[in-house]
């Protein structure tokens, strides 16, 4: 039997609370009349009976789960809750995007490595654990970003000059591997004061948006006080950024993407896509595209099972 929309049950992992959890959450209820907002950090799964529970609610009996956060900052600890969800995935639970996918993403180390090997152009970026190679790097570089493998809105990342003394950059690499164990460094291009969001549902291209700098911080991100605008990529971005998210089964990303003198550069796919730079940049409401994609997706493998029910 094929569930009508009103009667799909589709919840949100994210933050109770938070601005794109819950927009999210009015679309998917306003389409289906079900509301379910999930706290990751307050789920049980206990794999002997097998259940995963959420305040009463067993996230196994629902439709779907759409992943839109999965914790404040970045931790290798987003990588167990993943797996909780993965699990969930495992009891026939449509989950988007897919949780193995998303594990691909956190880490930087992961995505970068997909974009390597894609030939995806990036930024000039040396990954090791010897502080000599890293401060090589550094000098190699001239300025550099040193990035820690977890993180988002550029929390945590450091600059650093080749114009210091040896000492003071080896001292202030040590200080960031006591922290973060690992040096992530990649070269600090001259942007134009701005770079992009390509957003993509289900691979296609949507649209995108910039985040233009306020002219205070290195970086262009609005948790720097950047601000969001509407943007027309070329051919050529907009090629290089769908090849970027093709390395991932993703169904709803933005790909961060900068031109420079020497070209596009990609920085990352993202993780979760957010909607906040789609809605002010472009007057563009994706999450009720996102809601709308999700429900045709499932109404479409409910018409194929009933066609070709298994055996």
């Amino acid at each position: 039997m094929i569930k009508a929309v009103e009667q799909l049950k589709i919840g949100v992992v994210g933050i109770p609370g938070k601005w794109s959890t819950e927009v999210l959450a009015d679309e998917i209820e306003a389409k289906t009349g079900f509301r379910c907002v999930i706290d990751i950090e307050k789920v049980v799964a206990d794999l002997s009976m097998p259940t995963v529970t959420y305040n009463g609610t067993c996230l196994c009996e629902l439709d779907a789960i759409i992943i839109k956060k999965i914790s404040q900052t970045y931790s290798p600890m987003v990588l167990d809750r993943l797996e909780i969800l993965r699990f969930v995935e495992s009891c026939g639970v449509k989950v988007y995007s897919k949780p193995c996918e998303i594990i691909r993403l956190v880490d930087r180390m992961s995505c970068t490595v997909s974009l390597a090997r894609a030939k995806i152009p990036m930024p000039k970026t040396v990954i090791t654990e010897d502080i000599n190679a890293a401060l090589n790097a550094v000098k190699d570089f001239g300025e550099v970003v040193l990035k820690p493998l977890f993180s988002t809105k550029a929390r945590g990342m450091q600059v650093i000059s080749s114009e210091q003394s040896d000492k003071k950059i080896l001292n202030e690499l040590q200080e960031f591997y006591d922290v973060h164990k690992f040096f992530y460094i990649q070269q600090k291009l001259n942007l134009p004061g701005h770079d992009m969001g390509l957003i993509f549902l289900g691979g296609e291209y949507q649209g995108a948006y910039a985040r233009v700098g306020n002219g205070e911080s290195w970086n262009t991100t609005i948790h720097s006080g950047g601000k969001y605008a509407e943007v027309c990529p070329n051919q050529e971005i907009i090629d290089m950024a769908r090849k970027a998210q093709a390395q991932f089964d993703l169904a709803y990303t933005t790909v961060d993407i900068a031109e420079t003198d020497n070209g596009p550069v990609c920085f990352e796919v993202s993780a979760f896509g957010g909607f906040k730079g789609a809605q002010e940049g472009l007057g563009l409401n994706m999450a009720g595209a996102y809601v709308d994609y999700v429900i045709a997706d499932l109404r479409a493998e409910q018409q194929s099972n009933a066609i070709n029910p298994a055996d």
